[in-house]
Formats: structure tokens, sequence, C-alpha cells
């Protein structure tokens, strides 16, 4: 039989080739891999994401401890979380991780603003820095994380995620806060933080049907105590007849809520008090178009119904349009008194400003605002004055950001939210305790009396459900120097419990 024989020299060379190849087509996959890593990543714990409402284009989602800045009008308060971050981890005592949780990254689509998610993160901060080194010294420290899900929440199952994989050290995350507005992803994030047995405390969440959901409490009165204090307020006020405007979006749990919680809360069975409509007057936001011509075609009718108030369930950007409607009302010698929800609080200054020229006097149920302690004296009894003092002229929100207002509540409502979940790590950490996010939980319901947080927005504790009891609720006018004019404090009951009263709660929601 014939056979070839290769010279060493050749043998060697042709194996060396056969290697050089095979190492190739590992290392080449591995490479691109790499590349793409490397490009769609914005920083450690952050990488790049599709915009679900901006085809192509991206965004950066996931955990920050300060040295990511999310968007460039938080690189200040961003600067801050971190140098404190850092001085937590420095000094070596006992630490645990709480988490700030909202859209940073916003398009048209969401609710919020610009101005009102940087106010909630200076509120988070001057949270973190009371707990660590302030006024309300507690242990563990605090480190603070920055989680964007992204524009309308769109990539929450990712961050949800990545916050299961930090509830070791180093992180040690016991709680995550903030939680955006109320729509459906933002709840489905929720039940996914329960199952993962982290502690939430939501700031301005306030759909009635959030509640119930393991380890979770929110800061901010559901709808249906917005709108009992409404009622409460305009009673006491003499007025007799009001309409719902309802937005009916299926995805608007916010507004879907709140409409109805006022005609309950406002009619009586004796018809002193009633809703003058034969049916709600309703349009619907989540039409591509259209939605404006239904609001402007109402005005008609509230011009039949002369109603003394009329009660708008929907977002503060969809007030604006209607606030323009009813300008251009043909019964211009009808006064028209429109009273809507906290949502309003997210409208930018320049809509703000917009909304007042049109002249129709607004009125809406705040979350929060920093004259609550010194405008009534149920503010007084109601808001802790310790607390109250950080957000007004002069103190340290007002020193570390001179350019940012706080009348919007926003700041109020981060902090409280933070200021809770810290008191819960605290409360767990007594007498040797094991702090975990599961214990966090538990302790929510334990902040009764003595224990209540000294909220900015009032003194707090929570029903078995999650929701505070009988929160305090400002009412607040829209003016045209300020975002909003304080008017005095209410409350689902009526008046809110003050340092020392008797706290009530109601019969459904023990």
């Amino acid at each position: 039989m014939f056979r070839i024989t290769w010279p060493l020299h050749i043998v060697k060379r042709v194996a060396a080739l056969v290697v050089a190849l095979a190492v190739l087509g590992v290392a080449v996959p591995l490479t691109y891999q790499w590349v793409q890593e490397r490009q769609s990543r914005c920083a450690d714990g952050v990488v790049k994401k599709d915009v679900r409402s901006r085809p192509g284009e991206q965004e950066c989602v996931g955990i920050s401890d300060g040295s990511h800045v999310f968007a460039p009008h938080l690189r200040e308060v961003s600067r801050r979380i971190e140098a404190e971050n850092d001085r937590v981890a420095e000094k070596g005592a006992p630490y645990v991780s709480v988490a700030y949780m909202t859209t940073f990254t916003l398009t048209d689509k969401d609710s919020n603003s610009e101005e009102s998610v940087r106010h909630e993160l200076e509120g988070a901060y001057l949270a973190q820095r009371r707990h660590n080194a302030g006024d309300l010294r507690g242990s563990p420290r605090i480190r603070l994380l920055i989680v964007n899900p992204g524009s309308e929440s769109a990539h929450w199952w990712d961050v949800v995620d990545q916050l299961a994989e930090r509830r070791d050290a180093p992180d040690r995350l016991v709680a995550v806060t903030g939680l955006g507005p109320s729509t459906k992803e933002n709840k489905a994030a929720l039940r996914a933080l329960s199952r993962h047995r982290i502690a939430m405390v939501a700031g301005t969440m306030t759909a009635t049907d959030f509640h119930s959901i393991d380890g979770f409490v929110r800061v901010a009165p559901p709808n249906t105590d917005e709108a009992r204090a409404a009622a409460a307020f305009l009673r006491r006020e003499k007025y007799r007849t009001a309409v719902v405007v309802q937005d009916i979006a299926p995805t608007n749990r916010y507004a879907n809520t709140l409409g109805p919680a006022f005609e309950e809360a406002f009619g009586d069975e004796g018809g002193e008090h009633r809703i003058v409509a034969d049916e709600e007057l309703t349009f619907d936001s989540s039409a591509s178009t259209g939605w404006e011509n239904e609001l402007r075609h109402m005005t008609g009718q509230l011009c039949q119904q002369k109603p003394q108030v009329v009660f708008f369930a929907g977002r503060g950007r969809h007030l604006t349009h209607f606030l323009d409607a009813l300008a251009n009302r043909t019964c211009t010698r009808e006064d028209f008194l429109v009273v809507t929800g906290d949502d309003t609080s997210n409208l930018t200054s320049r809509e703000l400003e917009r909304a007042y020229d049109t002249g129709v006097e607004v009125l809406y149920t705040g979350l929060a605002h920093p004259d609550m302690w010194q405008g009534s004296a149920a503010g007084k009894r109601a808001v802790s004055a310790a607390t109250a003092a950080k957000f007004r002229d002069g103190g340290e929100l007002d020193r570390w950001f001179p350019h940012d207002t706080r009348d919007d509540g926003q700041a109020i409502m981060a902090h409280d939210a933070v200021l809770t979940a810290a008191r819960g790590a605290g409360m767990a950490a007594q007498w040797g305790g094991e702090v975990t996010g599961e214990s966090v939980g538990r302790m929510f319901h334990k902040m009764n009396l003595e224990q209540r947080v000294p909220g900015g927005s009032g003194f707090l504790s929570f029903r078995n459900n999650g929701d505070p009891r009988n929160k305090a609720v400002p009412i607040l006018r829209l003016t045209e120097n300020k975002r909003a004019e304080f008017i005095e404090v209410s409350a689902p009951s009526g008046a809110p419990p003050g340092d020392g009263q008797k706290e009530r709660d109601s019969p459904e929601a023990r």
C-alpha cells in the first residue's frame, strides 16, 4: 500500500494551524459577544434596553449606587447619594440597602415629569441622610440604590430580577421604595418583589386596588381616602351639586378608581349633596386620536347641568386639555369649580401656567405640601414639626438644592417612603434581630402610637392591607405665582389625627 510520509516540520505546522483555527472558532464568537455586551452596557448593573414607545431608541435600565446618572438633571442628587453610600461603606458599621425605584428616563407616555422625579430622588436622599447621620440617626445605616425600570416601567421584570440578586452581601437589599405611579406594570412589579420577600413602600401610588400584598405599604392615601377627604372639604364649604368627568382608559388604574370613589363619598341619601348628571361624562385617553374632542364636547352638557363642582377623574396632563375646553364654553356666565386628584402635582411649570391661564378655578387633593404644618391647626397636629422644617425655606433641601421647589409634594412623599423603610430596618434590628426584607415588611404593621413614622406628609401608621390610617390630605389651589396654594388639611374621616390623638380606622380595612 502506498503511504505519504510528511516531514516533521510540516506536521507541526499543520497541527498548529488546526489548533489556531479551533481557538479562533471559539474566540471569535466570544469576542463578538463581549463587544456586544460592552456596547449594550451603560455602567455596572445598568444596560441599554429598547424604549417601548420609540422604536429604534434605547435607554439605560438597571440599578446604580449613584455613580451612573440616568438623566442629566439628576446629576447633583446622584452625586450626593454616591458620596453618602461611600461613607456608609467606609465606616464599617452595619448597613443594609434600600432601593428607590421609578422611571427616570421619561417619555411623553409617562405621567411623571422630570421635575417630579428629581424632587422624589432629592427627598429620598434627605431621608437617607437623616437616618444615617441626622436628627433621626438609626442603625443599621442605609445605602440608597437608584433603580430605573425604563419608560412606562417596561423593563420592570429585568430590574426585579437584579434586585432579588442583591439581597445578599455586599448589598443586603431589604426594601424597595418609590415604585412609581399606579400602572399595571408597577403592580406586577409589586407582586414579583413580594414573591422575593423584599419589603416595599410606595410613595405616590394611590389606586384603590393596590393593596393586600405581602410586605407592601404605601405612604400615600388611596383614591378612596382622597375622594372622602375632598368630599368632606366640599361639604364644609357648602357645595351641593357635582358631576364627574371620568377617564375610562383601561390601563389608567388611578383614574378608574378615583371617579367612583368620589361619587360614593359626595352623594347622600337625603339628596342634600348629589351628583346631578344622569351618567358620567367619559373620555378615553388611551385612544390614539379623538379624546381631546370628547373633552370639548362635554362643555355643552356642563352648561346644561350647571353643577357647582366638576370632579375630574384623570391624569394631570389630560386636565390641561379639559381646562382649555372649559375656558371656551358657551355659558360664560356660569362659574365652575374643578376639583381633581394628586396627579396634578406631576404637571410641569409650563403646564401649570397654561392651566392657570384658562381662568378656571382648580382645587386638588395633594399628597403633601410644605405649608401643611404652619398652614392650619389641623396641620400642626397632623405633621411632624421637625420633619416639616426640612422642607421649608432655609431647610436642608433648600440649602442642598436651592433651585428646586417643594410645593409639588414629591420630595416629601419620597422622603416619607424611604424613612418608613429605614424605620422598619431599625425596628427589625432591635434586640439582635436579623434584618431581612421579610422581617422589615413585618415591622410596618408595628408602627403604631410611639412607633409612628414622623413624616412630612403626616404621622404614619398602616392598616393591615398596607394603606395609611386616616392620612392627612392637603387641599390645594392652583395659583399664578406658585405651583399650589395650601388651603387646609382634610382627611377621610374629615380631620386627620394629631400627635397623641387616638388613631381611627375604617371597618373595611381592618
